[in-house]
């Protein structure tokens, strides 16, 4: 049961909660214990919420998943995990973090607020309406960015991220959700619809249209970022721009495994698994790190 209850938590999905450092690494406070401890336990909290959100949707959405080829193996669609016990460790996973959020600092329990909200709204309803669900998704990454923010306010002076960053977290991430709808598409066939509804209003033109417009937009974000007189007076450098082809570089090869080895349908996964990728990321935060750090 306790495993069950685990899988359900999705542990492996935190890796998209690890935004919340970039404030401490913009900041030059990475190597501040005080400072990295703040960011940390941010994780941690923004993880056991995004738990608590998992859990929600997959009870919501439980006869869905048991007819999704994948899906069904679900600790709650497969019965492994009783649909009581799930909602009430959400609850206890909610509460701690929500408290524990607000203890750190009120303005990041307000953030994880709203981030919890808006995650309800989205599996109630708002899923269910066409762009609605893939910007939502993304509002969703753009909070935790914020949320690393204000985890460190008043511990140091003029923390903030630039809005061309907060706008490449947006778009990356919202290519990220259209790929995962295009997965959806190409896996389930004519069936996407009686497991996702909204995928009834989607079609893959119109998902491809969409990637080669966000694709773009987050290489643009990213590039303006670099160059933008804030951060070359923020950091003292030109140099980020250097970064660049990383970026380039990961977008490229994300969008190869998406149309010729159609591996969208879970990006932490892909993470983990396709090492271009993850030694991409590797070199670009050993860059950033030389550039603005040492």
């Amino acid at each position: 049961m306790i495993g069950a209850f685990v899988r359900t938590c999705r542990p492996s999905q935190w890796t998209k909660n690890l935004v919340v450092f970039a404030a401490v690494i913009f900041a030059r406070k990475i190597d501040e214990p005080r400072y990295l401890a703040s960011a940390a336990l941010a994780f941690v909290l923004f993880s056991f919420l995004s738990s608590a959100v998992y859990i929600v949707n997959d009870v919501l959405d439980r006869e869905e998943d048991r007819r999704h080829p994948t899906k069904k193996s679900r600790p709650i669609a497969s019965g492994a995990l009783p649909v009581g016990l799930a909602i009430a460790g959400a609850i206890v996973l909610a509460a701690a973090s929500l408290s524990l959020g607000f203890r750190l600092a009120p303005a990041f329990g307000t953030t994880l607020a709203v981030y919890f909200g808006l995650n309800l709204l989205y599996s109630i309803r708002l899923k269910e309406i066409v762009g609605l669900d893939v910007l939502l998704i993304s509002v969703g990454f753009v909070l935790r960015a914020i949320g690393g923010v204000e985890a460190l306010k008043g511990q140091v002076d003029g923390v903030l991220l630039s809005p061309w960053l907060l706008l490449c977290t947006f778009f990356l991430s919202l290519l990220l959700a259209l790929c995962k709808r295009r997965n959806e598409l190409v896996v389930l066939g004519e069936a996407a619809a009686s497991h996702r509804p909204v995928l009834a209003n989607y079609s893959l033109p119109f998902v491809d249209s969409l990637i080669v417009i966000v694709a773009s937009s987050t290489i643009l974000s990213y590039s303006i970022y670099t160059i933008w007189p804030a951060t070359v007076e923020k950091f003292g450098t030109d140099r980020l721009v250097y970064t660049i082809p990383f970026v380039v570089y990961g977008i490229f090869r994300y969008m190869f495994l998406v149309y010729r080895k159609n591996m969208g349908g879970n990006p932490s996964e892909v993470l983990y698994k396709d090492a271009p990728i993850l030694g991409t990321l590797a070199l670009w935060i050993a860059t950033v790190f030389a550039i603005i750090i040492l």
